[in-house]
C-alpha cells in the first residue's frame, strides 16, 4: 500500500451547534456548512429507528447507540493506525477485543485491495454548501476511490445501505469539485461483530444516481432549514 500525498487536505475547524448539529467551517469563505451526515440524518425516514426506541426503551436505545459509537470510533482507530504503520489500540475488555477483531477482518479482506492512499480522515468541502469527513481517499483495484469504513451488528444487505451510497457519493462531489479529479467509485469496508466482512462498491451510473439522491436531499435539507 503505497502512501501518496498527492493533494493538500485542509485541516477544518469543525462546530457543533446547541442544538447538538455539527457544521464546518469553509476554508474559503469562512461559512458554516452543514456536514454530510447532518443533511443524510436530517432527511431520511426515522420511523423505523423510532418504533425501535419504542420497542427497547429509551435508556435501552441510548446504550445501544453510545456501545455502538465507541466501538465504531475504536474500530476507526486500529485502521488508521495501521494505515500509518504504528501501534494499533490494546485493551481487554468486550468492546476493545470486538473493535479489534472487526478492524483485521478489514484489513485482511479490505485493505489489500487498496493500492494507494492519498489521506485518510480527511476533510471534505464543497464552497459554500457543505462539508464532511472521509475515511479514505486514493487509489482501489486501479481506480480512484472514495473509501468508507462500517460497523454493524448484522451484516446490512445492499438495499440496506442507500444511505452509505448517499454519503460516500457527497464526498465524492466535494473532492472532484476542489481537486478538479473524477472520483471513479466509492466502497464500503463492512464488519460485524460475528466477524463477517463484506464489501460494497458503487460506480459509473450507480454512483451518478446517487450524487443526484445526494443533491436532491440538500435541496430538501435546505427548504426545511432556511435559517441555516
Amino acid at each position: 500500500m503505497l502512501i501518496n500525498a498527492r493533494f493538500d487536505y485542509p485541516t477544518i475547524e469543525r462546530i457543533t451547534r446547541d442544538d447538538g448539529v455539527r457544521h464546518y467551517t469553509c476554508p474559503e469563505t469562512g461559512k458554516q456548512l452543514p456536514s454530510i451526515t447532518t443533511i443524510i440524518s436530517a432527511t431520511e425516514d426515522k420511523s423505523g429507528l423510532e418504533r425501535w426506541r419504542e420497542r427497547v426503551g429509551e435508556a435501552e436505545a441510548e446504550r445501544i447507540r453510545t456501545e455502538a459509537a465507541g466501538l465504531g470510533s475504536l474500530m476507526h482507530q486500529h485502521l488508521e493506525n495501521y494505515i500509518k504503520g504504528i501501534p494499533r489500540p490494546g485493551g481487554t475488555n468486550y468492546v476493545r477485543k470486538l473493535a479489534a477483531a472487526m478492524a483485521d477482518q478489514i484489513i485482511m479482506k479490505g485493505l489489500p485491495g487498496v493500492e494507494e492512499v492519498w489521506g485518510q480522515e480527511v476533510a471534505m468541502y464543497f464552497p459554500g454548501l457543505f462539508a464532511g469527513t472521509t475515511d479514505l481517499v486514493g487509489i482501489h483495484r486501479g481506480k480512484t476511490a472514495i473509501m468508507d469504513h462500517k460497523t454493524t451488528k448484522k451484516m446490512k444487505k445492499r438495499c440496506q445501505i442507500d444511505n452509505y451510497f448517499d454519503q460516500m457519493s457527497a464526498y465524492a462531489i466535494c473532492h472532484d469539485a476542489v481537486y478538479k479529479t473524477d472520483i471513479e467509485k466509492g466502497v464500503i469496508f463492512m464488519a460485524d461483530r460475528e466477524k463477517n466482512y463484506q464489501e460494497f462498491i458503487i460506480e459509473k451510473n450507480e454512483l451518478e444516481k446517487h450524487k443526484i439522491k445526494f443533491l436532491l436531499r440538500f435541496e430538501t435539507y435546505l427548504e426545511n432549514h432556511s435559517d441555516r
